[in-house]
This record gives structure tokens, C-alpha cells and sequence, in this order.
């Protein structure tokens, strides 16, 4: 990221076209990983949520065989997730947070949260996808600019 800024300062205190083209470059190469990230992102957040549940899942009846065993991770779980069992929370009583007043399943939480969480990330991404088109559109602006100053002199 200090290289990309570099470009774009130098390039625009020297008017320099081929720092600001590679500025521009720099700017278009990240726009293009930050989309392909949102697709990636967009279409595995099942894959996800459902890693997720199965990863609980183990732990819940890892718990279950052997309540010592899967305690921590359970203990976990239901704090991140502010949640208390699958169907009921009479097995897994001890692992729920004290805290918590109304049971909640938690693969329906799991799913809910990081549905939640993605989408919050989702409009982050969209932001800065923003705000380098806008450095992009600027970065050829300027290098124009330049270009056509250079013309008339």
C-alpha cells in the first residue's frame, strides 16, 4: 500500500504520466482482487455457515460422549454466538452463558450472525471498491491533464 501512495504522489508532484499510468495500474490491479474477493466471498457464504454449524455440531456431541471434553469449545461457541444449544438447552445447561435470558438455537444463530457479519463486510468492500474507482478516475484525469498541458507548451 506505501508503494501504491508513492506512485500516486510522486506522480502527481512530478507530473509524471508514466508514475500516475503506473498508479493507475497499481489502483486497477487491486479494484480487480477486491471484486474477485466479493464474488469468492458471495457465493461460499454457505460453504461457510455451514462449516460453521458442522464445527458446532462436532463440539456438541463431542460434549454429549464425554462432558469434560468438548466444554471449552462449547463454553465457545455459546459466548461468541450468545446462544444455547441446538434444540434445547437442558443438556448443555452449564456450558450457556449465565447472562443469556431467552434460549436460542445456536445453527440458527450461526447462520443469522454470520449472514450479518458477510453483508457488513460486503458494503465495507463496496466502499473501498468506491473510493479506488474514484483514485483510478483521478489518477487518468490528472494524467490527461498533464498530457494536454504538455501539448500546448
Amino acid at each position: 500500500m506505501m508503494a501504491v501512495g508513492f506512485f500516486g504522489c510522486c506522480g502527481a508532484m512530478r507530473e509524471s504520466q508514466c508514475v500516475l499510468g503506473s498508479f493507475f495500474t497499481c489502483l486497477l490491479v487491486i479494484f480487480a482482487a477486491e471484486v474477485t474477493t466479493g464474488v469468492f466471498a458471495f457465493i461460499g457464504k454457505s460453504v461457510a455457515i455451514r462449516h460453521v454449524q458442522t464445527m458446532y455440531e462436532e463440539a456438541y456431541s463431542d460434549y454429549l460422549k464425554d462432558r469434560e471434553k468438548g466444554n471449552g469449545t462449547l463454553i465457545t461457541f455459546h459466548s461468541a454466538f450468545q446462544c444455547c444449544g441446538k434444540g434445547s438447552s437442558e443438556q448443555v445447561q452449564p456450558t450457556c452463558p449465565k447472562d443469556l435470558l431467552v434460549h436460542k438455537n445456536c445453527i440458527d444463530e450461526i447462520e443469522t450472525i454470520i449472514s450479518v457479519k458477510l453483508q457488513l463486510i460486503g458494503i465495507v468492500g463496496i466502499g473501498v471498491a468506491g473510493l479506488t474507482i474514484f483514485g483510478m478516475i483521478f489518477s487518468m484525469v490528472l494524467c490527461c491533464a498533464i498530457r494536454n498541458s504538455r501539448d500546448v507548451i
